[in-house]
């Protein structure tokens, strides 16, 4: 008897020992599920967008913190566009050095893409490119603009009264509003409104706006005018010859760099 209570003794001490084996085993499992606390972009504040790009629409969601170029991979990985054929437009064209948050990027917000895939650039026969070098050239051997005798019966008449103040030396974005108080060929009051959802330029007079794609646009030129280099003169190629140029005069010299890479897009090679 005094055998098997000793058994029986023996037995009852080792469960003790296997359950505290089997409770410090399971710890450093445990333990591994627990985070280390690095960096997610669970920890940042994030802001949720739209992009949209030829007519389909992508939920993105972001670090406010992210760069415009962290953006175009984004929009890389979604569309397959290549970030140096994207054309991102947000209030402008979007810098890649600023953070979504110095642009203002804000939940629900609408973030344009306008680019065309390496087979869309392949397939076109005429490049852009060679049409903008042969109207440089072409500009080259004239005469200033601003003297020739079609474009000297509308600066004649003065700078208009209510035309937007200009800024010498300065590269600013696009105004939210239209750029106003111009004059076109006519002599006629004309504005420009830069419609970016919807890759439009719409051209305005008291009769009538025009609403023209800007992938039509095939050129845009300027000069500054004479005496008034703080203004320019500037002109739309809406076809493939100088017939089809849309002239605007009094453009404020800060937004010229703007309208000619909204219209145009740094990325075209075509």
């Amino acid at each position: 008897m005094e055998a098997d209570g000793q058994l029986s003794c023996e037995e009852g001490g080792d469960a003790t020992p296997q359950a505290s084996q089997d409770s410090s085993s399971a710890q450093p499992e445990a333990d591994s599920a627990v985070s280390n606390g690095g960096d997610s972009d669970s920890d940042k504040e994030l802001v949720e967008f739209k992009i949209i790009w030829n007519k389909n629409k992508y939920d993105v969601k972001l670090p406010l913190d992210s760069t415009g170029a962290s953006l175009k991979q984004k929009i890389h990985t979604l569309t397959g566009l290549p970030p140096a054929m994207q054309k991102v437009m947000f209030k402008g064209l979007l810098p890649e050095d600023k953070t979504l948050r110095e642009i203002k990027v804000t939940n629900g917000a609408k973030v344009m893409v306008v680019g065309s895939t390496i087979n869309d650039v392949l397939a076109v026969t005429t490049p852009k490119e060679t049409i903008q070098q042969e109207v440089k050239e072409e500009e080259n051997k004239k005469e200033p603009l601003c003297r020739q005798k079609q474009h000297r019966k509308v600066l004649d008449k003065g700078k208009p009264e209510d035309v937007m103040p200009s800024l010498k030396g300065v590269q600013e974005r696009l105004p939210t509003t239209p750029i106003s108080g111009m004059y076109n060929k006519s002599g006629g009051k004309v504005r420009l409104t830069f419609k970016l959802e919807q890759d439009q330029l719409w051209i305005g007079t008291k009769e009538r706006t025009e609403k023209i794609p800007m992938g039509s646009i095939k050129n845009v030129i300027s000069e500054p005018i004479e005496e008034n280099d703080d203004y320019h003169m500037m002109a739309f190629q809406l076809g493939p010859t100088e017939a089809s140029y849309y002239w605007v005069y009094w453009v404020p010299a800060q937004y010229v760099d703007a309208i000619k890479d909204t219209v145009l897009g740094k990325w075209q090679y075509f």
